[in-house]
Protein backbone atom coordinates (compact mmCIF):
# COMPACT_ATOMS: atom_id res chain seq x y z
CA UNK A 1 0.00 0.00 0.00
CA UNK A 2 1.41 3.26 -1.05
CA UNK A 3 2.57 6.08 1.69
CA UNK A 4 -0.58 8.24 3.04
CA UNK A 5 -0.18 12.23 2.46
CA UNK A 6 0.09 13.99 5.61
CA UNK A 7 -3.32 15.40 5.60
CA UNK A 8 -5.14 11.88 5.00
CA UNK A 9 -3.46 10.47 8.13
CA UNK A 10 -4.59 13.80 10.29
CA UNK A 11 -8.18 13.36 8.50
CA UNK A 12 -8.03 10.12 9.79
CA UNK A 13 -7.06 10.74 13.54
CA UNK A 14 -9.10 13.65 13.30
CA UNK A 15 -12.29 10.64 12.38
CA UNK A 16 -10.87 8.13 15.16
CA UNK A 17 -10.52 10.84 17.50
CA UNK A 18 -13.98 12.38 17.00
CA UNK A 19 -15.56 8.73 17.24
CA UNK A 20 -13.68 7.32 20.08
CA UNK A 21 -15.11 10.69 21.41
CA UNK A 22 -18.69 9.86 20.63
CA UNK A 23 -18.08 6.22 21.93
CA UNK A 24 -19.16 4.89 18.02
CA UNK A 25 -18.03 1.99 15.98
CA UNK A 26 -17.00 2.57 12.57
CA UNK A 27 -20.21 0.15 11.86
CA UNK A 28 -22.48 3.31 13.73
CA UNK A 29 -20.40 6.32 11.95
CA UNK A 30 -21.38 4.37 9.17
CA UNK A 31 -24.96 3.87 9.32
CA UNK A 32 -25.32 7.29 10.55
CA UNK A 33 -23.48 8.79 7.26
CA UNK A 34 -24.68 6.14 5.21
CA UNK A 35 -21.23 5.05 4.01
CA UNK A 36 -20.06 1.84 4.13
CA UNK A 37 -17.99 0.84 7.45
CA UNK A 38 -14.69 -0.62 5.51
CA UNK A 39 -14.56 3.15 3.86
CA UNK A 40 -14.85 4.69 7.15
CA UNK A 41 -12.04 2.42 7.96
CA UNK A 42 -10.02 3.35 4.81
CA UNK A 43 -10.52 6.80 5.53
CA UNK A 44 -9.27 6.30 9.30
CA UNK A 45 -6.31 4.48 7.59
CA UNK A 46 -5.26 7.71 5.52
CA UNK A 47 -6.20 5.14 2.53
CA UNK A 48 -9.13 6.91 1.15
CA UNK A 49 -9.62 10.55 0.01
CA UNK A 50 -12.71 11.43 0.57
CA UNK A 51 -14.97 13.33 -2.28
CA UNK A 52 -16.48 16.65 -0.80
CA UNK A 53 -20.05 14.95 -0.72
CA UNK A 54 -18.95 11.84 1.47
CA UNK A 55 -16.82 13.98 3.70
CA UNK A 56 -20.01 15.91 4.20
CA UNK A 57 -21.64 12.83 5.23
CA UNK A 58 -19.11 11.41 6.98
CA UNK A 59 -18.98 14.96 8.97
CA UNK A 60 -22.54 14.57 9.67
CA UNK A 61 -22.34 10.97 10.93
CA UNK A 62 -19.75 12.31 13.38
CA UNK A 63 -22.16 15.52 14.35
CA UNK A 64 -20.01 17.58 12.79
CA UNK A 65 -20.08 20.21 9.80
CA UNK A 66 -17.31 19.37 6.84
CA UNK A 67 -15.74 22.32 8.07
CA UNK A 68 -15.42 21.59 11.52
CA UNK A 69 -13.51 17.73 10.72
CA UNK A 70 -11.50 19.72 8.12
CA UNK A 71 -10.63 22.09 10.63
CA UNK A 72 -9.76 18.94 13.11
CA UNK A 73 -7.68 17.50 10.66
CA UNK A 74 -5.60 20.50 9.89
CA UNK A 75 -5.05 20.82 13.43
CA UNK A 76 -3.47 17.79 14.15
CA UNK A 77 -1.63 17.75 10.92
CA UNK A 78 -0.45 21.15 12.28
CA UNK A 79 0.69 19.34 15.99
CA UNK A 80 2.85 16.83 13.63
CA UNK A 81 4.39 19.30 11.75
CA UNK A 82 5.58 21.07 15.10
CA UNK A 83 6.72 17.85 16.71
CA UNK A 84 8.71 16.76 14.12
CA UNK A 85 10.60 20.02 14.16
CA UNK A 86 11.04 20.32 17.81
Amino acid sequence: MPATSPFKHALGLAVKARRDELGLTQEQVALGAGLHQRWISNVENGWRNPSYGSLRRLAAGLDLSASELLALAEQIEADAATATTR
